[in-house]
């Protein structure tokens, strides 16, 4: 009976344990499905995010566009597909062969060259869009003396695109004629005064340099014996291949191997700044539209580097330019002997007006500008509260406090 009672109890517990054992199979295998499932739908709502931003940026190649465009109700009536969001610079010829369809379906390593040019100056900027061409640069030129036939004589002038607006600066060409959405198929876009040597210069390995060392913003450095020369930052030092920052204990702003800012660090100065796609995108929007001299701005292009302007600002030594600083815009500056000479047809009629120094003038009109633009500049800082300055004074002051102790 002993045996039969404990048959019994083994095979009901044995019963028991089978049950139990085929539930946990059963919850594992659910388990597992619902796993499945959950990893399919994760998969596909990646999948779906990464072809949404995918279609976003092919059509909308600037944050500021993406949805935008099409969430205004501007753009509704329009399918994405056939909607382009940017433009070239580049000269589409009248009708197409097999080479030019070739030419124009690839846009790899396209780089842009923009100048404000006066007939003045035709010979200077000869030279520098003749070293640029070779490398696949498209070349613009801003005639801000109006004169755009006297330079159909050169061999390369078909080639550039030419814009002529009667006494403009840099700036107001580049505000109105290099919208982002323009250039966006440019890699680096060169932006750069007429009256640059370049003899020391070579555009391809400048732009080596650029590209193996991160910059998002540039210039090649000033030969020390230029005409003008404004900050100890941008004049060449000869050992180098590049810098990104000075040392100089004179003077009132000390420059140390802690400075976070300009002018020891992080700036380039406005007669011929580099700038990479991502970086003009934000240039572009400090450049105010009425402020057409600039100064003041290249203090702040360090706001444009992408990151840290410690490191992403620099200066090519071994590729490097003279600044030859020939004022051209706005007419020469006269002369002792014509002044007196005016004087004396003045004296001599005793009637008429003083003689004008338009760079003197032009001279005030961009200090003015300056004033104006730090005064925007601190404005805006005070109106957006959610604005964090990623260079704040605060921090740079501690260290600096530190070391003196």
């Amino acid at each position: 009976m002993k045996s039969i009672k404990t048959w019994r109890l083994l095979k009901r517990n044995s019963f028991s344990d089978g049950v139990k054992f085929g539930v946990k199979m059963k919850q594992l295998q659910f388990m597992a499905i619902m796993c499945t499932v959950m990893l399919f739908v994760v998969y596909r709502t990646t999948y779906y995010q990464y072809k949404q931003t995918e279609m976003e940026a092919k059509f909308s190649p600037f944050d500021i566009s993406k949805g935008s465009r099409f969430s205004s109700g501007r753009l509704k009536s329009l399918p994405r597909g056939i909607v382009q969001a940017r433009s070239d610079l580049e000269l589409r010829p009248l009708w197409s062969t097999s080479s030019s369809r070739k030419k124009f379906g690839v846009y790899s390593n396209r780089n842009l060259l923009a100048i404000p040019a006066g007939i003045k100056q035709k010979d200077n900027v000869d030279a520098i869009v003749r070293k640029f061409l070779p490398e696949n640069f498209t070349v613009i030129l801003f005639h801000y003396d109006g004169d755009v036939n006297a330079w159909r004589g050169l061999d390369w002038s078909n080639k550039a695109i030419h814009i002529a607006a009667q006494n403009q600066t840099k700036w107001w060409f580049a505000k109105r004629f290099l919208h982002p959405d323009v250039v966006s198929n440019y890699d680096y876009i060169f932006l750069w005064d007429e009256d640059l040597g370049v003899e020391n210069f070579d555009p391809r390995r400048y732009l080596e340099i650029v590209k193996s060392e991160g910059f998002e913003i540039s210039q090649p450095a000033l030969d020390p014996n230029s005409t003008e020369i404004h900050h100890k930052f941008t004049i060449r030092a000869r050992t180098k291949k590049f810098h990104r920052r000075v040392y100089d204990l004179r003077g009132s702003v000390k420059c140390t191997n802690i400075s976070e800012g300009p002018p020891c660090t992080g700036f380039v100065e406005g007669m011929a700044p580099v700038f990479s796609r991502s970086a003009w995108y934000c240039a572009w929007h400090l450049i105010q539209n009425d402020l057409v001299h600039g100064w003041g701005m290249d203090m702040k292009l360090g706001y444009c580097a992408q990151g840290d302007r410690t490191k992403n600002v620099g200066i090519i030594d071994s590729e490097y330019v003279v600044h030859q600083g020939i004022q051209t815009l706005g007419g020469q500056p006269p002369t002792r002997k014509s002044l007196q000479s005016t004087k004396r047809e003045e004296l001599a009629k005793r009637h008429g007006p003083a003689p004008v120094d338009l760079r003197a003038e032009i001279r005030r009109q961009s200090t003015m500008e300056l004033q104006i633009f730090k005064k925007r500049w601190n404005e805006a800082i005070e109106q957006d509260k959610s604005w964090v300055d990623p260079f704040p004074r605060k921090q740079r002051r501690k260290k600096e406090r530190r070391q003196d102790h």
